[in-house]
């Protein structure tokens, strides 16, 4: 008798009196031998996915009825563990001394406990899976041991290496390690070394380091490539029958200056009634078919991943960079959004179709920001200045009805580095955004509007880019935590996005402003890729998805290979019965990876910061307090993004208590505070680059002139006294990500 997972569970849940082992759990259930390898595969699933726990003597039971829970611990650097468990509000706590020997990422079976600060807390009894990863580090060694200190601070002990597993790794030498073996708590985990990095100052080891760190694939498997050069080549269009010609239109694309992917161009015509935009994309599912080898690559890696100096791409570079880019005046294959909007910005009407074009312009954000503010000497731009001009005029239509709508624009600073050819930093900052980036934001987001809306027309199954509405918990703390600066955030469960965009725009000229945007980001969910359609709450959009960017998104390409199989109204019988498991397979993978990739980018920035620091080490910077712990507090450095700390010890003009709901340092006798969000002067003590650590200490205010004495006025400062100048803002090296909405 053949039975599903769901009625495994149910029969177990509801008629064992006891655990019992599988075979047991097999003749209870009537399996025949021909069914029996099935059945385990399932039952073997339902434990790897928590839904069961296989007890030490192989009985097989429900967790909550036994008071045990499985799922995936997140550990802090402070050494405290978190289990997400399927139908908990909140993650469960797990204290240092019951975490056994899980690692952060792992699957892990815990036995739930008391509750502690209103959380339920709990411990490890056993680690159900262990998550595959790559252990980086400096390799050490004493007279007696060799091992290896993880950069990675949520690892909190060293590895024992075996003398023989070390690869003649020397003494501080950037290794990757593999974890053999880690089953007691009370030892070290003993691994062996796998690859040998280099020196930690040796040119390219920093970005090598976050890449081997986070498991990101590099070179593309011979056999990939070998598929590439078969279907690397833009057909003519006498051999196309569903494609348009659109060569001949005012199409161009808008990017970075050094930018060689593109895949987006855009045009946009007046109509009596209002606007015409088409967007076209790259048409990738043209080259990358479905289950070639090409395609299984392109959804391991889910997404392209930008690190300072360098891209790892989805697809390869003749592909991405050649024939799907839409490079200027070469016949390009396109998926179109033909859009009409009414003189108020408001979709009308669309159609989707493919189209061949040949792009008139490849242009730049900076050279068509100049032409907006009056530079008219630019010949590329001359080409489709009089199409600019409509299209200036359609983004801000666009612009103003999305944020009266509610939609939300953290407008956070986004670092901008500047490396010479040995990938050293030689300019740091933050990058301005530019009125024509909103141009092209405004642009996509339609476009993927329309796309959502038309697979919402169609009734059929789609995935799409969701945004869940925020967990109160986290936005009482965020309102807590304005109060304490001075601003005023109610919370509610029924609050809509215009109450936050109307709260981020009382306080956009503050001088934490970038500060608190960020941290009202943290406190709101991830957007993810799913099946079910519950809206994009930053954007206020009822429905969203992902479609102009799949050269570098799997998502998108899945998007546009459903638009083409929906041609006829409705998918093929075979597809639709099979398209639900590939859209939760695909939105699961790509919102992991998508999240590594994001991970990844963040560390290798701050690394990239760190080690421009370095060079600044003596030097004064304002900054604002972003952090205050009770061993001291955080600084942000103004125009730089780069964090350091200052220790309480660098304090020592008083004895400082730290106050935890006011988020703030105080002096006992002084009474002189740091608080969240302050302004601060500080000096840069010293950076370490194998911590990735910037060490600061608060700028020391200048004894008071004593009677009598007359201050002579110098002409020159010295260097304590000199104001730094800001960090330079040239041209980037690198194509550098659209936000991810």
């Amino acid at each position: 008798m053949k039975h599903n997972v769901d009625s495994i569970l149910k029969f177990i849940r509801d008629k064992s009196e006891r655990p019992m082992k599988m075979k047991e759990l097999g003749q209870a259930l009537n399996i025949s031998k021909r069914e029996y390898p099935n059945f385990r595969n399932q039952v073997k699933q339902l434990i790897l996915d928590g839904h069961l726990v296989k007890l030490k003597r192989g009985r097989i039971g429900v967790p909550d009825q036994m008071n045990i829970a499985v799922g995936e611990i997140s550990i802090t650097r402070g050494g405290l563990g978190f289990v997400t468990i399927e139908g908990e509000d909140r993650d469960i706590m797990i204290p240092t001394t019951g975490l056994e020997t899980a690692l952060d990422g792992d699957k892990v079976m815990i036995r739930l406990g008391g509750i502690s600060s209103g959380r339920k807390t709990g411990n490890v009894i056993e680690i159900v899976e262990r998550k595959e990863r790559n252990i980086v580090g400096v390799y050490d060694e004493s007279r007696a041991f060799c091992f290896v200190h993880p950069d990675n601070k949520k690892i909190h002990r060293d590895i024992y290496i075996d003398p023989e597993s070390t690869l003649g790794a020397e003494k501080g030498e950037k290794v990757v390690v593999r974890l053999t073996s880690w089953n007691d708590p009370h030892l070290n985990p003993e691994g062996e070394v796998v690859e040998r990095l280099g020196m930690p100052n040796a040119p390219g080891v920093d970005m090598l380091t976050i890449i081997r760190s986070y498991s990101l694939p590099q070179e593309f498997p011979n056999e990939v490539l070998d598929e590439v050069e078969s279907v690397a080549m833009v057909p003519e269009l006498s051999e196309l029958s569903d494609y348009e010609d659109h060569t001949d239109r005012c199409v161009y694309t808008i990017d970075p200056a050094d930018a060689k992917d593109f895949d987006d161009a855009v045009s946009v015509k007046k109509l009596s009634t209002g606007y015409l935009l088409t967007v076209y994309i790259a048409d990738v599912s043209y080259y990358v078919r479905e289950g070639s080898l090409l395609d299984v690559e392109a959804f391991r890696r889910g997404n392209s991943v930008y690190l300072p100096g360098t891209v790892i791409p989805m697809l390869p570079e003749s592909l991405s960079n050649d024939v799907c880019s839409l490079n200027p005046n070469r016949k390009r294959l396109s998926f179109a959004a033909e859009i009409e909007l009414d003189r108020q910005g408001k979709i009308v009407k669309w159609r989707l179709f493919n189209a061949m074009i040949k792009s008139k312009a490849r242009l730049a954000y900076e050279e068509v920001q100049a032409y907006f503010d009056g530079d008219h000497s630019n010949q590329r731009v001359k080409r489709v200045a009089d199409n600019l001009v409509l299209a200036r005029d359609l983004a801000q239509l666009l612009s103003k009805r999305r944020f009266s709508e509610g939609s939300l624009d953290f407008d956070l600073p986004e670092s901008k580095i500047i490396l010479n050819k040995n990938g050293e930093v030689i300019e740091l900052g933050n990058r301005v955004r530019l009125e024509v980036h909103r141009l092209v934001e405004e642009f996509m987001l339609t476009a993927n509007q329309v796309v959502a809306l038309e697979a919402l027309r169609k009734g059929q199954q789609f995935i799409y880019r969701v945004h869940d509405r925020p967990n109160m918990e986290k936005l009482e703390s965020f309102s807590q935590l304005m109060r304490q600066l001075g601003y005023n955030f109610p919370v509610s469960p029924q609050m809509k996005p215009k109450q936050f965009a109307d709260f981020l725009n009382q306080i956009k000229d503050a001088h934490e402003a970038d500060f608190i945007n960020e941290l009202l980001l943290r406190s709101m969910q991830k957007a993810v890729y799913q099946r079910q359609n519950i809206g994009h709450f930053g954007l206020a959009f009822k429905h969203y998805t992902h479609f102009t960017s799949p050269i570098r998104r799997y998502p998108d390409l899945l998007v546009h290979r459903m638009l083409r199989a929906l041609r006829t109204g409705q998918y093929p019988p075979a597809l639709a019965k099979k398209l639900p498991g590939i859209i939760d397979n695909v939105g699961r993978h790509c919102s992991d990876t998508e999240r590594v990739a994001e991970a990844a980018e963040r560390e290798a920035v701050k690394v990239k910061q760190v080690s421009y620091m370095t060079r600044h080490v003596g030097d004064e910077f304002g900054g604002v307090v972003s952090g205050v712990t009770g061993f001291g507090f955080f600084v942000r450095l103004d125009n730089l993004g780069a964090e350091g700390l200052v220790r309480i010890s660098a304090v020592d003009d008083d004895y400082y208590l730290f106050d935890e709901k006011r988020y703030q340092l105080t002096g006992r006798s002084s009474g002189r505070s740091f608080r969240l969000g302050d302004k601060v002067k500080v000096i840069i003590v010293s950076v370490d680059k194998a911590l990735n650590e910037i060490t600061l200490e608060p700028v020391r205010k200048k004894k008071a002139i004593k009677a009598g004495r007359t201050k002579t006025k110098s002409k020159t400062k010295t260097k304590q006294e000199a104001e730094p100048k800001p960090p330079g803002f040239g041209r980037p090296k690198k194509k550098t990500r659209r936000k991810q909405r």
